[in-house]
């Protein structure tokens, strides 16, 4: 038995069974109280305490193994079959994780002869025999046995439904079966060319650094104040030296501090640098040129004074359904950018949405955004814990499926002002978010509409979420809560935003909340060369 206590004080006690320490295997955390082996009282004898632990990496690493030799198996068995061993490699690959697993027992009839289906199945463990009747007789013929890596039903995806025979477990330890539906299976497949074919143009890969920033100098920029704080430094408002007529943001970072959290951050900030410098969009805050010294990393960037949407939204309470539309379909069309490029954002929240002058919003902060190959799954844990799809929490990697997640977060919020799973701490708000969507009660003053692409977002299953499916991002476009919306006016950004902010002046940092200076001093020198590439 153990004592837990925290800053002195006593709070309960943890007896055998019972597991302590279990968000530090999802993301590096400071310990939030203090574990210590329990003192004897009166006649208990003191005992040892013996522990079973495990790291984070060697967690992440088995879950990450085992998730990627169950999609290999997977897909090895679906490409044994004639309907998919045609499809491309990454819709096998959703097919895959659409699959279900179910367990029959011995004598368990999987079919019946005559019934009707629509159902596919493949075997994973044990056997199955097949019979069927003969035209006025009920006696079963036996036809033949089924083993592991065979299938049945395929017709049933086809829409041919009327089962021609019986399906029956055999063997004393049951059956297993891997199986999919009709409709999810219709849901997946697209005769729609590849979304990289769609949206990629060969230009776009790396966006060279623009001929009026190329030489531009760390000492030709002018801090003005600071626009927000971050775990490794602040953003400024900056002026390029006798250029009073425009302004940009500077986010500075702090090189030691990010080498002494871990190898993985520092990945992410050149992820975040290489994504920055390829993406030009509208609904994205565009990267103009980076520096770097002995003490800090520096990204150049527009600024967007009209503020944080999360300050609207705090000093609004919440957003009526056509703010909230507007808001929502800015994203949509940030996310339908990055995703056909084969990026994933990963921190969606209304603190990373900025105002324009003219009321647009744009996304920022790509600290946690990366790229993926088509098909493929990432199982870093990041995020904001409100935000977080379950496959993350749960390591079974994940894709751009965990955007659409955070998207119907998102409008919940705008639409209420809260997030609907949020708890005292960031675990149990994790196991609230695996409860999942339909355990949240909605406000009345989400519409019937609004509530239905919500929980579309928010489905378990990443396969089914909408936006993930054979329609893309445009089945999120097309959804009734988006009837009459003007998607061509945002995109030309001719439509009037709800919310115009108020900015006097390129240097009016109003819309921002005020920030204390920087009291630490200059950080040490780090002259490792992690950021050679930087």
């Amino acid at each position: 038995m153990v004592e837990v206590s925290k800053e002195g004080k006593f709070l309960h006690n943890l007896s055998p069974g019972k597991v302590f320490g279990e968000l530090a295997i999802l993301y590096n955390c400071k310990r939030t109280a203090t574990i210590k082996d329990r003192l004897p009282f009166d006649d208990l004898a003191a005992t040892d305490c013996r522990l079973w632990a495990i790291e984070r990496q060697c967690f992440q690493t088995i879950m990450m193994r085992t998730g990627l030799i169950r999609q290999a198996e997977y897909t090895a068995f679906l490409k044994s079959v004639p309907t998919f061993k045609s499809l491309p490699e990454h819709t096998i690959i959703k097919i895959a994780d659409s699959l279900d697993e179910i367990h029959y027992r011995q004598g368990d009839y999987i079919i019946r002869q005559g019934g009707r289906g629509d159902t596919f199945f493949i075997i994973c463990k044990g056997q199955v025999r097949v019979t069927m009747k003969q035209a006025g007789s009920n006696e079963e013929k036996f036809i033949r046995n089924l083993f592991k890596g065979d299938f049945f039903g395929e017709k049933a995806l086809q829409g041919e439904d009327v089962r021609t025979a019986n399906i029956i477990a055999d063997g004393k330890e049951g059956v297993r079966c891997l199986v999919i539906d009709r409709d999810t299976f219709n849901q997946l497949i697209s005769s729609l060319p590849d979304i990289k074919t769609r949206y990629v143009d060969e230009n776009a890969n790396r966006r060279k650094v623009l001929p009026e920033f190329a030489n531009l100098k760390l000492g030709d920029l002018r801090v003005l104040t600071t626009l927000g704080v971050g775990g490794f430094g602040r953003v400024e408002l900056v002026q390029i030296a006798n250029d009073p007529s425009r302004s940009f943001a500077l986010k500075q970072m702090k090189k030691a501090q990010v080498l002494i959290v871990e190898t993985r951050q520092q990945q992410h900030i050149m992820s975040e640098k290489e994504i920055m410098e390829e993406c030009d969009c509208d609904f994205i805050v565009k990267l103009y040129r980076t520096f770097k010294d002995n003490k800090y990393l520096y990204m150049l960037m527009g600024c967007c004074l009209g503020g944080e949407l999360w300050t609207i939204l705090r000093d609004r309470g919440n957003f009526d359904d056509a703010t909230t539309r507007f808001y929502t379909g800015c994203v949509i069309l940030a996310f339908e950018y990055l995703h056909g490029r084969g990026i994933i954002y990963r921190d969606l929240k209304p603190e990373n949405l900025l105002l324009d002058t003219k009321g647009y919003v744009k996304l920022v902060d790509f600290g946690f955004a990366k790229k993926l190959q088509m098909g493929r799954k990432t199982w870093t844990f990041c995020g904001t814990p409100e935000y977080v799809a379950p496959e993350v929490i749960l390591n079974k990697g994940h894709d751009i499926s965990a955007d659409y997640w955070s998207l119907g977060v998102l409008m919940f919020e705008l639409l209420t002002g809260t997030p609907p799973f949020t708890g005292p701490d960031p675990m149990r708000t994790y196991n609230i978010i695996l409860k999942g969507i339909d355990a949240i009660e909605f406000p009345r003053n989400i519409t019937r509409n609004a509530t239905a692409l919500i929980k579309k977002l928010c489905r378990e299953n990443p396969s089914e979420r909408l936006g993930y499916q054979k329609g893309g991002i445009k089945d999120i476009q097309k959804h009734k809560w988006f009837d009459g919306f003007n998607w061509e006016g945002v995109l030309n950004r001719s439509l009037n935003p709800p919310i115009v902010p108020q900015v006097r002046s390129v240097t009016d940092t109003t819309n921002f909340d005020p920030y204390p200076p920087d009291t630490d001093g200059p950080p040490p020198d780090d002259l490792s060369g992690w950021d050679i590439d930087f």
